[in-house]
Protein backbone atom coordinates (compact mmCIF):
# COMPACT_ATOMS: atom_id res chain seq x y z
CA UNK A 1 0.00 0.00 0.00
CA UNK A 2 2.95 2.09 0.68
CA UNK A 3 4.74 1.71 -2.66
CA UNK A 4 1.37 2.67 -4.33
CA UNK A 5 1.34 5.75 -2.55
CA UNK A 6 4.67 6.63 -3.39
CA UNK A 7 4.43 5.64 -7.17
CA UNK A 8 1.13 8.53 -6.94
CA UNK A 9 3.43 10.91 -5.45
CA UNK A 10 6.34 10.27 -7.98
CA UNK A 11 3.98 10.59 -11.17
CA UNK A 12 2.23 13.66 -9.54
CA UNK A 13 5.48 15.63 -9.17
CA UNK A 14 6.77 14.71 -12.45
CA UNK A 15 3.54 15.19 -14.17
CA UNK A 16 4.05 18.86 -12.29
CA UNK A 17 7.89 19.52 -13.80
CA UNK A 18 6.66 18.56 -17.15
CA UNK A 19 3.56 21.19 -17.01
CA UNK A 20 5.53 23.78 -15.56
CA UNK A 21 8.81 22.64 -18.12
CA UNK A 22 6.14 23.03 -21.38
CA UNK A 23 4.73 25.99 -20.26
CA UNK A 24 7.87 27.91 -19.83
CA UNK A 25 9.26 26.22 -23.50
CA UNK A 26 6.00 27.45 -25.41
CA UNK A 27 6.43 30.23 -28.00
CA UNK A 28 3.75 32.39 -26.42
CA UNK A 29 5.90 32.69 -23.01
CA UNK A 30 9.15 33.82 -25.01
CA UNK A 31 7.30 36.58 -26.98
CA UNK A 32 6.40 37.91 -24.16
CA UNK A 33 9.41 37.45 -22.50
CA UNK A 34 10.68 39.68 -25.92
CA UNK A 35 8.31 42.28 -24.75
CA UNK A 36 9.39 42.58 -21.58
CA UNK A 37 13.14 42.16 -21.39
CA UNK A 38 14.01 42.68 -24.90
CA UNK A 39 17.78 41.68 -26.39
CA UNK A 40 17.78 39.47 -23.39
CA UNK A 41 15.59 36.67 -24.66
CA UNK A 42 18.82 35.88 -25.49
CA UNK A 43 19.81 34.40 -21.92
CA UNK A 44 16.63 32.99 -21.88
CA UNK A 45 17.38 29.10 -22.98
CA UNK A 46 20.98 28.81 -20.67
CA UNK A 47 18.44 30.17 -17.43
CA UNK A 48 15.57 27.80 -18.57
CA UNK A 49 18.38 25.01 -18.90
CA UNK A 50 19.31 25.92 -15.75
CA UNK A 51 16.36 26.09 -13.54
CA UNK A 52 15.45 22.80 -15.42
CA UNK A 53 18.69 21.12 -13.46
CA UNK A 54 17.96 22.23 -10.31
CA UNK A 55 14.18 21.64 -10.27
CA UNK A 56 14.98 18.29 -11.50
CA UNK A 57 17.65 17.84 -8.81
CA UNK A 58 14.98 19.05 -5.92
CA UNK A 59 12.36 16.84 -7.09
CA UNK A 60 14.52 13.89 -7.05
CA UNK A 61 15.43 14.48 -3.94
CA UNK A 62 12.03 15.58 -2.65
CA UNK A 63 10.42 11.87 -3.92
CA UNK A 64 9.88 9.09 -1.99
CA UNK A 65 12.24 6.33 -3.54
CA UNK A 66 10.67 2.55 -3.31
CA UNK A 67 12.65 0.23 -3.26
CA UNK A 68 10.84 -3.23 -4.00
CA UNK A 69 13.12 -5.04 -6.26
CA UNK A 70 11.30 -5.98 -9.51
CA UNK A 71 14.38 -8.00 -10.71
CA UNK A 72 17.70 -8.27 -10.14
CA UNK A 73 19.78 -10.20 -12.98
CA UNK A 74 22.44 -12.72 -12.31
CA UNK A 75 25.73 -13.33 -13.38
CA UNK A 76 26.59 -13.15 -16.41
CA UNK A 77 23.95 -11.39 -17.47
CA UNK A 78 24.34 -8.35 -15.31
CA UNK A 79 27.44 -7.48 -17.39
CA UNK A 80 25.82 -8.62 -20.54
CA UNK A 81 22.95 -5.98 -20.41
CA UNK A 82 25.54 -3.29 -20.34
CA UNK A 83 26.24 -4.25 -24.13
CA UNK A 84 23.04 -2.50 -25.41
CA UNK A 85 23.33 0.26 -22.76
CA UNK A 86 26.75 1.25 -24.28
CA UNK A 87 25.38 0.99 -27.85
CA UNK A 88 22.79 3.09 -26.66
CA UNK A 89 25.00 5.47 -25.29
CA UNK A 90 27.15 5.52 -28.21
CA UNK A 91 23.13 6.08 -30.28
CA UNK A 92 23.22 9.13 -28.23
CA UNK A 93 26.53 10.33 -29.31
CA UNK A 94 26.12 9.92 -32.68
CA UNK A 95 22.63 12.12 -32.68
CA UNK A 96 24.32 14.84 -30.94
CA UNK A 97 26.35 15.41 -33.58
CA UNK A 98 23.33 16.46 -36.02
CA UNK A 99 22.43 19.38 -33.38
CA UNK A 100 24.32 22.46 -32.54
CA UNK A 101 25.02 22.15 -29.08
CA UNK A 102 25.94 25.46 -28.14
CA UNK A 103 22.66 26.69 -29.28
CA UNK A 104 20.84 23.82 -27.40
CA UNK A 105 22.92 24.79 -24.36
CA UNK A 106 22.32 28.40 -24.53
CA UNK A 107 25.85 29.41 -24.66
CA UNK A 108 25.88 30.39 -28.36
CA UNK A 109 22.50 33.00 -27.69
CA UNK A 110 24.59 34.61 -25.14
CA UNK A 111 27.70 35.03 -27.10
CA UNK A 112 25.69 36.51 -30.11
CA UNK A 113 24.11 38.65 -27.69
CA UNK A 114 27.54 39.88 -26.30
CA UNK A 115 28.96 40.66 -29.75
CA UNK A 116 25.82 42.72 -30.38
CA UNK A 117 24.45 40.29 -33.74
CA UNK A 118 21.67 38.20 -31.74
CA UNK A 119 18.32 38.65 -33.48
CA UNK A 120 15.42 38.59 -31.04
CA UNK A 121 13.10 37.78 -33.83
CA UNK A 122 14.18 33.90 -33.57
CA UNK A 123 13.41 33.99 -29.31
CA UNK A 124 15.39 31.59 -27.78
CA UNK A 125 16.51 29.24 -30.14
CA UNK A 126 17.18 29.14 -34.07
CA UNK A 127 14.94 26.16 -35.01
CA UNK A 128 16.36 23.96 -37.75
CA UNK A 129 15.62 20.81 -39.65
CA UNK A 130 17.78 17.89 -40.74
CA UNK A 131 17.05 14.52 -42.32
CA UNK A 132 20.77 13.53 -41.79
CA UNK A 133 22.40 10.42 -39.69
CA UNK A 134 19.86 8.85 -37.03
CA UNK A 135 17.03 11.59 -38.04
CA UNK A 136 17.05 9.34 -41.29
CA UNK A 137 15.71 6.48 -39.10
CA UNK A 138 13.42 8.42 -36.42
CA UNK A 139 12.47 12.00 -35.98
CA UNK A 140 13.35 12.04 -32.11
CA UNK A 141 16.91 10.04 -32.15
CA UNK A 142 18.36 11.68 -28.68
CA UNK A 143 14.98 10.87 -26.99
CA UNK A 144 14.58 7.15 -28.49
CA UNK A 145 18.78 6.36 -27.40
CA UNK A 146 17.97 8.20 -24.15
CA UNK A 147 15.35 5.96 -23.28
CA UNK A 148 17.18 2.91 -24.56
CA UNK A 149 20.36 3.66 -22.18
CA UNK A 150 17.70 4.03 -19.35
CA UNK A 151 15.63 0.45 -20.18
CA UNK A 152 18.56 -1.65 -19.82
CA UNK A 153 19.36 -2.00 -16.25
CA UNK A 154 20.68 -4.88 -14.36
CA UNK A 155 19.02 -4.24 -11.34
CA UNK A 156 15.41 -2.65 -11.88
CA UNK A 157 13.34 -1.93 -8.65
CA UNK A 158 9.82 -0.09 -8.44
CA UNK A 159 11.39 3.59 -7.82
CA UNK A 160 13.84 3.56 -10.86
CA UNK A 161 10.54 1.76 -13.21
CA UNK A 162 8.34 4.25 -12.18
CA UNK A 163 11.02 7.35 -13.17
CA UNK A 164 11.84 5.40 -15.92
CA UNK A 165 8.23 5.66 -17.11
CA UNK A 166 7.55 9.13 -16.08
CA UNK A 167 10.92 10.00 -18.23
CA UNK A 168 9.76 8.15 -21.34
CA UNK A 169 6.58 9.71 -21.12
CA UNK A 170 8.16 13.02 -20.83
CA UNK A 171 9.83 12.61 -23.72
CA UNK A 172 6.95 11.29 -26.24
CA UNK A 173 4.76 14.50 -24.80
CA UNK A 174 7.70 17.06 -25.22
CA UNK A 175 8.30 15.42 -29.18
CA UNK A 176 4.78 16.55 -29.56
CA UNK A 177 5.17 20.02 -28.69
CA UNK A 178 8.36 20.24 -30.41
CA UNK A 179 6.86 19.25 -33.37
CA UNK A 180 4.34 21.85 -33.60
CA UNK A 181 6.79 24.36 -33.37
CA UNK A 182 8.46 22.65 -36.27
CA UNK A 183 5.26 22.65 -38.39
CA UNK A 184 5.71 26.01 -38.01
CA UNK A 185 8.51 26.80 -39.39
CA UNK A 186 8.86 24.18 -41.74
CA UNK A 187 5.54 23.34 -43.31
CA UNK A 188 5.38 20.98 -45.68
CA UNK A 189 8.39 19.79 -45.62
CA UNK A 190 7.97 18.66 -42.15
CA UNK A 191 4.75 17.21 -42.63
CA UNK A 192 6.12 15.24 -45.50
CA UNK A 193 9.05 14.13 -43.18
CA UNK A 194 6.63 13.11 -40.31
CA UNK A 195 4.35 10.85 -42.63
CA UNK A 196 8.01 8.99 -43.94
CA UNK A 197 9.83 8.66 -40.56
CA UNK A 198 8.91 7.71 -37.23
CA UNK A 199 8.50 9.53 -33.90
CA UNK A 200 10.64 7.79 -31.63
CA UNK A 201 11.06 4.40 -31.92
CA UNK A 202 12.61 3.47 -35.84
CA UNK A 203 9.96 1.47 -36.87
CA UNK A 204 7.00 2.43 -39.01
CA UNK A 205 3.93 1.96 -36.62
CA UNK A 206 0.60 3.48 -37.49
CA UNK A 207 0.89 6.21 -34.43
CA UNK A 208 2.68 9.32 -36.11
Amino acid sequence: MRESADVVIIIIAFALFGYTHSILASRKIKELAVKKFGDLIAFYRLVYNLLSFISIYILYEAIPKPILVIYDLPSPWDLIIIIPQLAALAGFIWSTMYFDLGDFTGISQVLKWVKGKYNKDELDEKLTFKEEGPYRYMRHPVYFFSIMFLLFRPIMDLFYLTLFLCITAYFYIGSVYEEKKLLEEFGENYADYKLRVPRIIPLKLRIK
